[in-house]
């Protein structure tokens, strides 16, 4: 008899769906090939009753590209590649808790992963073990339909600008002052003190050609070419335009859930709502390249007509 294709259930009007038929560590091409559509389709999959060793998850990461090396948080040992998700009863979303000795929760806040990176990830692949009896989900929003549902005007002015996006104020709180520290491993100059890079507002997706909106709160520090007072003005109205429902997904997990999501046209938030249970799996990120701006040239008849 033929494979059954895996089935397909969409979670939202715009963003993530739910694969079953597949068994992730034991992908061959042509399952492969059809994850890699979804993930490009939907942004965001979530595949459930999963079981990962840590090598098979790093080879599944593998397959879409060459993994990437988080600059500040420390992978187990002999797996440089692994981020660890873990929240427990010292666990807090709190900043002033954090600074006073607490364990910060992982993306407890609107963030595109590690955007501050001059070439930020491609994408994520997470699978939690241990989940909360309630509580802990993660909200996704795409960037595909919060640029599309702005006006031509908007789209058109966003289009022109670039944003700096550093990890500093992130990375401080969360793992402390560590300029001190030699990141050279990471490709980071030991004398920078933490990531940096100047990107598009509007990035254009290198495999699917969609325009997204490309800033966030946790990385985003401000629009080049604004000042200042029009920066921040401009950036809180495209975070919370970002943080619309209507653009979102909210991931509910079940222990052994996998979830993939594209970092390129997305943005995502761990929700910490509860506090004193246990929260507990691995992540890897997949390199990305540097993000494209869009041309508008392109789209304009004159060029379009060959002139």
């Amino acid at each position: 008899m033929p494979e059954q294709a895996p089935k397909v259930r969409k979670l939202s009007g715009h963003i993530g769906a739910e694969i079953s038929g597949l068994d992730l560590a034991r992908l061959d091409d042509r399952e492969f090939k059809r994850l890699h559509d979804l993930f490009l389709e939907h942004q965001v999959l979530v595949l459930r009753d999963q079981t990962l060793t840590r090598d098979q998850h790093i080879a599944l990461g593998k397959r879409f590209g060459e993994l990437h090396v988080h600059p500040m948080a420390k992978g187990p040992e002999g797996y440089p590649e692994i981020f660890p998700i873990e929240a427990g009863a010292n666990s807090t979303n709190d900043p002033k808790a954090i600074r006073a000795g607490k364990k910060a929760v992982n993306g407890g806040h609107w963030h595109s992963d590690v955007s501050c990176d001059p070439e930020p990830p491609l994408g994520s692949i997470l699978y939690l073990r241990e989940v909360p009896e309630f509580g802990g989900d993660t909200l996704f929003s795409s960037g595909y339909a919060a640029y599309e549902a702005l006006s031509p005007a908007m789209q058109n002015f966003l289009e022109e600008l670039t944003a700096v996006h550093s990890g500093e104020a992130t990375y401080r709180l969360h793992y402390g002052d560590q300029r001190a520290q030699d990141r050279s491993r990471f490709g980071i100059k030991s004398e920078t003190p933490y990531p940096e890079a100047l990107h598009p507002v509007v990035r254009c997706h290198p495999e699917t050609g969609r325009k997204s909106l490309f800033v966030n709160r946790g990385f985003t520090r401000e629009i080049v070419e604004l000042g200042h007072a029009e920066s921040q003005a401009l950036l809180e109205f495209l975070y919370r335009h970002q943080e619309t429902p209507e653009f979102q997904v909210r991931v509910q997990w079940t222990a052994n859930t996998v979830t993939l999501w594209d970092n390129r046209c997305t943005q995502h938030r761990a929700v910490f709502d509860y506090a004193g249970q246990v929260r507990r799996g691995e992540r890897v990120t997949v390199k990305g390249d540097r993000p494209e701006p869009v041309l508008r040239h392109e789209s304009l008849p004159w060029a379009l007509a060959g002139a």
